[in-house]
């Protein structure tokens, strides 16, 4: 009787080893899969919104640069639709962003405006050091992607 006890004893043990290996291994893949889905969601974010910057800056420098008035309020609505978009990649950036990616990204968006506000008055526009701080939003979110942020992206 005492035999058979310790064999019950020995498979309950292993069941309930097997058990927790499994469970801990289950856990383990399940945070592996969200962080791959919220790292992929991020990217994208990322990708969005550095997109409608750039598409932003390009219109607005080809309606400073548009030689009639009807080219020129057409870069311009096409800046305003990008910044609309922008504005809506700004907002998930703010849910999915690492506080240091969201700090650059202020930065940009500042510059982003400023450049904005000239070209709706068709001024002339200094330097605003968009692509520096473009370089540290790509940075920023390199590292917060778990990647090597060491090389700028834009000169």
């Amino acid at each position: 009787m005492a035999a058979q006890l310790f064999t019950l004893l020995g498979v309950v043990a292993g069941a309930l080893a097997s058990y927790l290996a499994t469970s801990a291994a289950e856990r383990a893949r399940y945070k592996r899969q969200m962080a791959t889905r919220w790292d992929e969601r991020r990217l994208q974010t990322y990708i969005e919104f550095s997109t409608c910057v750039k598409d932003i800056s390009a219109n607005a420098s080809r309606a400073r640069e548009a030689d009639d008035e009807a080219s020129r309020d057409a870069f311009v609505e096409a800046m305003e639709l990008a910044e609309l978009q922008r504005t809506a990649h700004f907002e998930k950036l703010m849910l999915l962003a690492s506080t240091p990616a969201i700090d650059v990204t202020h930065t940009v968006n500042q510059l982003i405006w400023r450049e904005e506000i000239a070209t709706r008055k068709g001024e002339v526009l200094d330097d605003p050091g968009l692509v520096e701080a473009l370089n540290a939003f790509y940075a920023a979110a390199r590292r917060d992607l778990g990647l090597d942020a060491s090389t700028p992206v834009l000169s």
